[in-house]
């Protein structure tokens, strides 16, 4: 087991920087064909940082674990909400200023609802259609919406500002693709260490994917996060993980269902994605701001982040 515990960190870490390249190399790519950069952050940075849980939940459905693709997708949203923004907030308090990023809360609260009620009878083949029509609308009015805003709107113009700097073709097409094979082989290693890490554990590879591999995909959100808020972009560090978390019920969550349909766990309905509809809607509480303007603080951030490491404990829990 040892040498899968060995295989899974080095997947994991040529994960994240493969996915870092191939956001580089794709963006400077559409920066030199003309591209707005805020449509490049919008769409390539945004899809960018689910590139991870997209190659492994489109591996895992691929090879039949479809329970490791269901459990990557629901526990890194988990994890976005508890882990990620529990600790950036009690690295520096978040303040959402951007009236983008207040209306994108309400759109990821029936997101995810939409989500469970699609998950509820199994995932077929057209609730798969169904998600990426989801992504395609949600895209569309992302982007005319931050278009229209672009001058006014402070989210708009930090996604704006963190685009990549243009690089010469040659460089972007290198990064391109050592990012793109970097990402496929990266999370094959992944997928197998996962697999044999459950199967000798005698756990499924569900709990896999809503423990190790969820928490190992989120880190380039981690650390999307914690740079934003060092730097003052709140918005940012926010609208990070809000777009995560829709390209991963959008994207990563409708792999399962195109590739691999069938019925799913009901602990997974009962359990995980009620906790992903608690955190989200406490998101959604924090960032509209009941008595005051939105906003995450220290206090709040270490009850993100110890009711994650609750729900952590509760699958530890369930297994031993």
């Amino acid at each position: 087991m040892l040498i899968d515990f060995l295989a899974l960190s080095l997947g994991l870490v040529v994960l994240v920087y493969a996915a870092d390249w191939f956001v580089d190399g794709a963006s400077a790519i559409a920066r030199n064909f003309g591209v707005s950069p805020l449509l490049i952050g919008l769409t390539i940075v945004g899809l960018g940082t689910s590139a991870p849980e997209i190659m492994v939940s489109f591996l895992a459905s691929f090879q039949g674990n479809a329970g490791l693709a269901v459990g990557n997708a629901i526990g890194s949203n988990i994890a976005n909400m508890g882990l990620i923004l529990g600790a950036t907030a009690l690295i520096s308090p978040l303040a959402f200023h951007s009236g983008l990023l207040k209306r994108e809360l309400p759109v990821l609260m029936l997101i995810s609802t939409a989500c469970y009620v699609l998950a509820i009878d199994g995932l077929s083949v057209v609730d798969g259609v169904l998600m990426l029509l989801g992504l395609v609308a949600f895209l569309y009015w992302l982007i005319r919406t931050a278009m229209t805003e672009r001058k006014n709107d402070i989210l708009a113009q930090e996604v704006e500002a963190e685009v990549p700097e243009t690089m010469s073709n040659n460089k972007a097409w290198l990064f391109f693709w050592l990012g793109l094979i970097g990402l496929l082989i990266s999370s094959k290693v992944l997928v197998w260490a996962a697999v044999n890490i459950a199967q000798a554990m005698g756990v499924s590879d569900l709990v896999i994917g809503l423990t190790i591999v969820a928490l190992g995909t989120s880190l380039p959100e981690l650390a999307a996060s914690i740079g934003s808020v060092l730097k003052g972009e709140d918005d940012l560090a926010v609208g990070n993980v809000i777009g995560s978390n829709v390209y991963n019920l959008l994207a990563v969550f409708s792999l399962p269902a195109l590739i691999a349909p069938g019925p799913i766990d009901a602990m997974v309905i009962s359990r995980d994605f009620s906790v992903l509809l608690a955190f989200t809607a406490v998101l959604f509480i924090f960032g509209v701001g009941l008595s005051k303007a939105g906003n995450i603080n220290r206090w709040e951030g270490g009850g993100l982040l110890a009711a994650y490491l609750f729900y952590q404990w509760t699958i530890y829990q369930s297994v031993v």
